[in-house]
């Protein structure tokens, strides 16, 4: 693709549609662009539970999910989208591999 050429390492996928809806993220479009291009896709947009990120992980190629709304509201923890990802055999990255720079106390 035209990004792959001109030298993208990655691509955030953000559904402007889906932002802040808390419906899931849009599936279909992460699943086109993920299919399309063979550097990561961060899908961004549109996660209310943590059961949305396995979805997107199931349903398509993105390389990682992103949310923030649900957690600076408090309506769904970190620890609740690890532990999901956890029992439903999604492989994540170990909290040894990096720093979360998470504020729990925001």
């Amino acid at each position: 693709t035209i990004s792959e050429a001109l030298g993208a390492g990655e691509i955030l996928l953000n559904c402007i549609d889906n932002d802040g809806v808390g419906q899931g993220f849009d599936i279909e479009l992460v699943r086109l662009v993920s299919d399309a291009v063979s550097i990561p896709v961060i899908a961004s947009s549109g996660a209310g539970v943590p059961e949305h990120f396995s979805e997107v992980f199931e349903k398509t190629k993105a390389s990682a999910g992103l949310a923030a709304g649900i957690f600076h509201r408090r309506e769904v923890g970190i620890d609740q989208v690890k532990e999901h990802l956890r029992d439903a055999g999604v492989a994540s990255e170990s909290e040894d591999d990096f720093d979360e720079d998470v504020d729990e106390d925001v």
